[in-house]
């Protein structure tokens, strides 16, 4: 990935604001050739010590990703006041931008 790319992506997740959430595709279109699976690479490279709201970011069907850290997120997400409905979704009223 270009360092220019990876350096969009993670300037857009540093400004995702508590309580809400956005996808992996919104944070795509936001960048210069950025698409979802490269923001999703991006997440994961970070180093643990990053500090950035990589949880704040979910599938464009508004639910979390299949991962290891998913529990984690979900708890992040909820301790935010994210609410999920009973398909595991989040509402549309959080997607950012």
């Amino acid at each position: 990935m270009k360092p220019v790319l990876r350096e969009q992506i993670l300037t857009i997740l540093a400004a995702i604001p508590p309580g809400r959430v956005t996808t992996y595709g919104r944070i795509a279109a936001m960048t210069e050739g950025g698409t979802p699976r490269l923001v999703a690479r991006a997440l994961r490279e970070l180093p643990d010590d990053h500090g950035l709201p990589w949880f704040r970011v979910i599938t464009a069907s508004r639910r979390l990703a299949d991962h290891p850290g998913a529990h984690e997120q979900r708890q992040r997400l909820v301790a935010e006041g994210v609410l999920f409905d009973a398909r595991g979704r989040v509402a549309p009223e959080v997607l950012w931008p």
